[in-house]
């Protein structure tokens, strides 16, 4: 796939680079394919490659010195993997669906940030989104109710897919869910019963209506924010 066909063209790193530019991350860059549970990176790894995810979701979990382990995060399409500069993973990094990854070999990528200040410019508006999303989520883990939790967690999804379509999210929408309820409860905190007990509460109240295994339709998009605790940017109402 050519840079300039890419679906997350104007979302990824290299959303500002044009020209030569494409040319040379054309020249070092490649996909990998990933199946749903297969590891992307283990924490401690050593990495030759960053990228950033065209398609699929995978899932970054940490493991504590009891072998115990922690869903800290998710990587959407257009998201970023990997530190330019460091050469070991600071998680473990698992498809939760098939992940389709655009990966830059490490050392040419670096070389090109550092002559290339827009691209460095990019990746700290990128990094600076992500230290956004884990006070977003610090703040769900810690003083949501758990259907507060769950409708976070389909706005959050909702978003970044209207942000791939480049339109605001909005009216009804139709969205695939990237975990299991299994999984949505280990990253939101909750029992796989509680999970399955709210969406059935949400569905009940006409907030989602289901469709398949994880398909969740959105009636009204404003509704599922209200039911989330925050306003209609994301954030705690005033």
């Amino acid at each position: 796939m050519r840079c300039t066909d890419c679906p997350i063209r104007y979302r990824a790193v290299c959303a500002h680079c044009e020209g030569e530019e494409l040319s040379n991350l054309e020249e070092m860059k490649f996909y990998r394919t990933y199946e749903a549970g297969q590891p992307i990176v283990w924490e401690g790894d050593r990495m030759d490659f960053v990228g950033s995810v065209v398609t699929g979701v995978a899932s970054l979990t940490q493991t504590l010195e009891d072998g115990r382990t922690q869903m800290v995060g998710l990587l959407l399409p257009s998201d970023f993997l990997g530190r330019p500069g460091r050469d070991q993973a600071a998680y473990n990094a698992t498809a939760a669906t098939k992940v389709v990854l655009c990966c830059f070999r490490r050392k040419p990528f670096d070389q090109m940030m550092r002559a290339t200040p827009h691209l460095a410019h990019r990746l700290l508006e990128m990094t600076l989104d992500e230290l956004d999303a884990a006070r977003e989520w610090m703040l769900l883990l810690g003083r949501k109710t758990a259907r507060e939790k769950i409708a976070s967690f389909i706005s959050i999804i909702a978003r970044r897919q209207a942000a791939l379509h480049k339109r605001q999210p909005g009216g009804r929408m139709v969205l695939e869910l990237p975990l299991t309820r299994e999984a949505m409860a280990d990253y939101l905190g909750l029992t796989i019963e509680t999970v399955s007990r709210q969406i059935t509460a949400l569905k009940r109240d006409g907030v989602i209506e289901l469709e398949g295994k994880r398909g969740v339709i959105l009636p009204d998009f404003a509704r599922l924010v209200e039911e989330s605790g925050d306003d209609s940017d994301g954030g705690l109402p005033a």
